[in-house]
């Protein structure tokens, strides 16, 4: 214990003179440049580049500053790396380096990037955030070298939408952590900012919370019709605290979009197999099966995307068939991210604020069911289809199940399908008879998206 007091007492000279090369780096940068964009502050700001300043000059000072600070934190790495004040210490001057190195970026050399004029003012929010890990994300991370990178980017820029901005207090909430400590158990917190526009940050050195008592997930194929193990879920942010309950619907209108999807025996098991016939009285049925709908394209069908509201049954029944699809979905009152990865299976947790994570032409099929029904508005509608246009390649199948709304709304939700010029090989109108007033319709519908310029 002496020896390490010892050892950090021989570091304080060298802070302090560090501190001192700081000190004087500062008024000599200030003369040049404003630091504002730097601080936090309540006022606006305006950063306006000095024309006659000697970059070269100043370049050459912030690289002997960033050498100096490296060695140090090497001298610490070297000498007690298990120390709790040597790793504050080595966090305060790794992130002195990142204000120095956004500061180094400021310059003209950097215009390429940022597609700034320099001689013009740039104005900063003055809705600053105070949370110091919001203000570290969104900083300008430099690269190391100084070079553009194999992107062409010589710098990482971080973005963060208006929907951050007006749900300051609930980001800077969620970035209010302990660095080097177990993340807080506030996924809730995470989609709510999520749905409404504002997709989480990354946090910096915080361990994702898992469950206390995880085990080994059932083997395929056993895990794809088996209920997981209660150990392997956090439970503390919903109603049931285990897939028993869940598949009782125990829940109320806990997650009433899917409120049987976790009955995998009844409800699940006989899904895009045997068709449910709404009206007793006619022939009509909005449920496609799966066999039928491959046989459009048989062994074209590889690969797709489920957005649906469910448990991962519609990829379940496809890998019987041989064809792989990643399941979208958030966790809607109950653990469904969850429960598709344990059933073996592969979860993405997006929302539909996001533009797709796949690149233009590459699925085979996107399935919808339980998600585009007549509450959305017909832009939105616009840009959900338009982007699944975008990832479908030519020949890819849309497959549109179960949409339900109101009558009267319905050309307006068949118009946004029209607009894409799609092949029709299925497109059925049969009523929604769950309720007396008769005042709703399902739509299905199988659609092929056609080669382009078309």
């Amino acid at each position: 214990m002496k020896k390490m007091k010892l050892s950090i007492l021989r570091g304080i000279p060298r802070f302090v003179s560090l501190l001192g090369v700081l000190s004087l780096l500062c008024i000599v940068y200030f003369k040049f440049y404003s630091l504002k964009p730097f601080l936090i502050s309540d006022t606006k700001c305006i950063y306006v580049a000095n024309p006659h300043v000697n970059n070269h000059l100043q370049t050459h000072i912030l690289e002997i500053v960033i050498k100096k600070i490296e060695h140090e934190l090497t001298d610490i790495r070297d000498s007690h790396k298990d120390s709790p004040e040597s790793l504050r210490y080595g966090s305060f001057l790794a992130d002195i380096v990142g204000l120095i190195e956004s500061a180094k970026s400021g310059g003209p050399e950097t215009e390429v990037v940022t597609g700034l004029n320099r001689s013009q003012p740039v104005h900063i929010s003055p809705d600053f955030f105070l949370t110091e890990e919001i203000r570290k994300y969104v900083r300008v991370k430099p690269n190391r070298l100084g070079k553009q990178n194999f992107m062409g980017a010589n710098g990482t820029f971080t973005s963060i939408g208006h929907a951050c901005f007006s749900m300051k207090k609930e980001l800077e909430e969620y970035m209010n952590y302990d660095v080097g400590d177990i993340c807080n158990d506030d996924w809730k917190l995470a989609q709510r900012l999520m749905v409404h526009g504002c997709d989480p940050l990354p946090r910096r050195r915080c361990f994702s919370r898992a469950p206390q008592f995880y085990t080994k997930p059932f083997s395929f194929p056993e895990s794809m019709w088996s209920l997981p193990d209660d150990k392997n879920v956090r439970w503390s942010q919903y109603r049931c605290k285990n897939f028993t309950c869940l598949a009782n619907n125990k829940t109320g209108k806990g997650f009433f979009k899917c409120s049987d999807c976790f009955n995998l025996t009844h409800h699940e098991n006989p899904r895009w197999v045997i068709p449910v016939y709404p009206d007793p009285f006619s022939n009509s049925t909005p449920d496609f099966r799966i066999t039928d709908i491959l046989d459009l394209k048989p062994g074209e069908i590889r690969i797709g995307l489920d957005f649906s509201v469910g448990t991962g049954t519609f990829a379940a029944r496809m890998r019987e068939h041989n064809v792989t699809i990643v399941s979208a979905t958030i966790n809607l009152g109950a653990p469904f991210s969850e429960m598709i990865a344990l059933r073996g299976l592969v979860p993405i947790y997006m929302t539909i604020n996001q533009r797709l994570p796949f690149f233009d032409n590459t699925l085979d099929l996107i399935h919808t069911t339980r998600f585009l029904d007549g509450w959305i508005d017909f832009v939105l509608l616009d840009y959900i289809l338009y982007d699944w246009d975008r990832v479908l390649r030519p020949g890819g199948l849309l497959w549109i199940d179960s949409f339900f709304c109101l009558k009267e709304d319905l050309d307006g939700y068949l118009e946004g399908f029209n607009m894409l010029r799609y092949k029709k090989h299925k497109w059925v109108v049969v009523p929604k008879v769950d309720k007396d007033d008769d005042r709703e319709v399902f739509f299905s519908a199988v659609l092929e998206k056609p080669p382009r310029p078309f």
